[in-house]
């Protein structure tokens, strides 16, 4: 075959030996000198840019192997996603969701607390990310304030509970519809705006927020927070800390199980297909009648409520909460979950925040090289597959003639 000729392994041999000569260069300061200030000398470390230049060699070659085998990889029109059959056929659907509920429900009583623990958080980022998919997958809008949600949410339940006793049961409804009203206040001065305007703005809110609460100190007690928040439970029964953490994971399968049915049933009404028109063509959308204005604040609207929501689950689960907890890195962390997932699509959505949580905390050994490696699987996943893990189906619609009545 003609990609596999050897005119073109050599000029590909050629390429990554430039590539890593080109590389030991520019780190040969770091890698190779070494000063002992106590000594006062300069050991040389020939070896590591050795190593370094064989690894840089190696996968620079295997990066373009893998460039030119995406290139040159055939199209199959016609063959139907796998995540679309498993969702609309009734044979592969029932039984996958019965074993996944089957799995989550007893899953608790096979692990340790800790590891309960991470599976909580690992559901409240599943919603977090449902959430956030309404704004930036389904609507096509960059919100980068998104945690200013999450905070709202949190910080509703502890001053509600320390300056009235309000319960976590009452303070959870009322944390959406606070986070509903923050969203529609954020979506009001930017319903004009779009593209990197938009996530400007959508940031800048979610810093305003974020200092609000760290510099009003008669308000939400400053950088010191806000403790002995009360964990969620049932009225008259006393639970003790695994118990507690028990029935929290309940709630969260009940709250995730609920969030997948309202975003799927959003999806496909009426206001979903208003929003993917929205995210497809925004002029095309305005001549086909749609409200550009109103459809945005739905989207903001709708997605902040998730993140009230959650805001008041963390507060409960944490039992302190202050404005550290709410940095643009949360933000940064929930649109990852949708990007990696695969904007638009549930399922991807849920895969993507099960990967970046999970998998943290299972290699706390390279904890050191968390932040690389979380960076370069981003740039593989945008390189090698940009819809993500699991893209979202797009929809098709065929016209068929009514057939003609006899005797016409």
């Amino acid at each position: 075959m003609a990609r596999f000729s050897r005119e073109k392994i050599l000029s590909d041999f050629r390429q990554s030996i430039l590539v890593s000569v080109w590389f030991m260069l520019l780190t040969f300061p770091i890698m190779v000198i070494r000063v002992n200030t106590v000594q006062k000398t300069v050991q040389w470390k020939w070896e590591r840019m050795l190593m370094l230049g064989v690894g840089v060699f190696f996968l620079s070659y295997i990066w373009r192997y893998l460039m030119e085998r995406k290139e040159n990889r055939p199209k199959d029109e016609d063959k139907i996603p796998w995540n679309q059959r498993l969702l609309s056929e009734k044979k592969y659907f029932y039984p996958f969701i019965s074993v996944v509920f089957a799995f989550s429900v007893f899953l608790p009583f096979f692990v340790s607390e800790y590891r309960v623990n991470v599976l909580i958080t690992a559901m409240i980022y599943v919603v977090l990310g449902l959430g956030l998919n309404i704004v930036v997958g389904l609507a096509g809008l960059l919100d980068l304030g998104y945690v200013a949600f999450y905070a709202v949410g949190a910080y509703s339940y502890a001053l509600l509970n320390l300056h009235y006793g309000i319960n976590f049961w009452l303070a959870l409804p009322i944390g959406a519809l606070l986070g509903a009203l923050f969203g529609i206040i954020l979506g009001i001065p930017v319903l004009r705006l779009r593209g990197d305007y938009l996530a400007i703005v959508t940031l800048g809110f979610g810093e305003i927020i974020r200092l609000i609460l760290e510099n009003w100190g008669k308000f939400s007690k400053g950088p010191s927070g806000i403790a002995n928040i009360p964990k969620p439970g049932i009225i008259g029964l006393e639970m003790n800390r695994s118990q507690s953490i028990l029935f929290i994971y309940y709630l969260m399968i009940a709250l995730v199980i609920f969030t997948i049915f309202v975003v799927e049933r959003l999806q496909n009404s009426r206001l979903g297909r208003s929003w993917v028109a929205l995210r497809e063509d925004e002029i095309a959308c305005q001549v086909m009648g749609i409200d550009r204005m109103r459809t945005k604040l739905a989207a903001f609207a709708l997605g902040a409520t998730w993140a009230g929501m959650m805001g008041v689950v963390f507060a409960a689960k944490t039992s302190f909460i202050n404005p550290a907890s709410f940095t643009f890195m949360e933000s940064a962390m929930i649109l990852s979950i949708v990007v990696l997932g695969g904007m638009g699509s549930i399922l991807g959505v849920i895969l993507g925040a099960l990967v970046l949580i999970l998998l943290p905390e299972e290699l706390r050994a390279f904890s050191q090289y968390r932040m690389l490696i979380f960076g370069l699987s981003m740039v593989l996943m945008m390189v090698f597959r940009p819809q993500g893990i699991i893209s979202n189906v797009r929809r098709s619609y065929e016209y068929h003639e009514p057939a003609a009545a006899e005797g016409d």
